[in-house]
């Protein structure tokens, strides 16, 4: 059974073990200093395939229909000209930000491409168009993993948050990926089911792992759920605090699990390009708010080392907790079965 650690690995080269290198340590002299010091180029990214979306899931903006930013699709250009930035230190690509990637029709030819570099390629989806002959294409376009989103297993837990969503379906997409997997004689891509506790299904936890077992994906992972507006509760967090990212105070008042620190790795490997270009830190600023700059205006090299890219590493080194979508961090927010 093939493993994403293990295959991440096998994409080292000397150039991308130095680049890593290079980032671990201007990220270690940065925490020292508070001054934002950076030396090497991204190892992981996110690039957004679309932002439209199928589902009406009520912490999603995609399913919220509520973008401030255009809405739109990722064109081929654009992916060709971020892998042609970044490919030869890049290792990790999540093709996943906001939307359902497989809506946009040429989602698996950016598959493609990345794999031509030697990336581990992810995504994530509600696998309601995964048809038979999509499972195929699936497997041909060489996707090293592909994470299904299935957060219940009766129609009536599932659609509590995924609405307008169908189990069916999605149990049927899983099917077809793993029988096609099987006929074909390949590992890939890595099956990760990925169940989103809350309220509605943390009762279900034991039969999302016999899911799991029969339809013979390789892993399970249980994710804490964001809500926006925690502080006060919120009817979809779970009762068991072991499955919340946030914790109730001797006030009443809910916050954050995870303590706020004066640093983020992200800001030095990692950095998401939404489906025009545009350059944003991490996944939290669904928004974009924070952009850094966009490809079709200047090179990434100039972007990743300009002046604004530098204050907001420097901002998140002195006062993190001043930057309003750091405030959700999910750093640790997954268990792994």
């Amino acid at each position: 059974m093939a493993n994403r650690n293990t295959e991440i690995l096998k994409t080292l080269t000397i150039g991308r073990i130095w680049n890593f290198i290079l980032l671990k340590l201007s990220f270690f002299i940065s925490r020292l200093t508070k001054k934002a010091i950076h030396w090497g180029t991204p190892v992981a990214i996110s690039i957004e395939p679309t932002t439209a979306c199928n589902l009406k899931c009520p912490e999603c903006p995609s399913g919220l229909r509520k973008f401030t930013r255009p809405t739109g699709n990722l064109k081929k250009e654009i992916n060709q000209n971020i892998l042609n930035s970044l490919g030869k230190n890049l290792q990790y690509i999540n093709y996943y930000f906001q939307g359902e990637p497989f809506i946009n029709p040429d989602f698996l030819d950016f598959v493609k491409a990345a794999r031509l570099k030697n990336i581990y390629v992810l995504t994530s989806t509600n696998a309601h168009f995964i048809s038979e002959k999509t499972a195929i294409k699936i497997i041909e376009s060489g996707l090293s993993e592909l994470i299904i989103s299935i957060d219940g297993t009766t129609q009536d837990t599932y659609s509590s948050y995924r609405i307008e969503g169908e189990l069916k379906k999605v149990l049927e997409g899983l099917n077809n990926i793993t029988t096609a997997k099987e006929k074909q004689n390949s590992n890939f891509p890595i099956v990760t089911l990925q169940f989103l506790v809350t309220k509605q299904n943390e009762h279900q936890l034991a039969e999302i792992e016999a899911i799991k077992n029969k339809y013979k994906a390789d892993s399970l992972t249980l994710k804490t759920i964001q809500v926006y507006d925690y502080e006060n509760g919120n009817t979809l967090l779970p009762t068991d605090d072991k499955y919340s990212r946030y914790k109730q105070g001797k006030n009443g008042k809910f916050k954050l699990k995870n303590k706020m620190s004066n640093h983020c790795w992200r800001l030095w490997s990692t950095c998401v390009f939404t489906w025009d270009g545009s350059i944003v830190p991490c996944c939290f600023d669904k928004d974009a708010q924070y952009q850094m700059g966009n490809l079709s205006k200047t090179e990434f090299s100039v972007i990743w080392k300009s002046g604004i890219y530098s204050d907001f590493r420097k901002k998140v080194l002195n006062n993190r907790k001043s930057i309003d979508i750091c405030s959700n961090c999910s750093e640790g927010s997954k268990i792994w079965i």
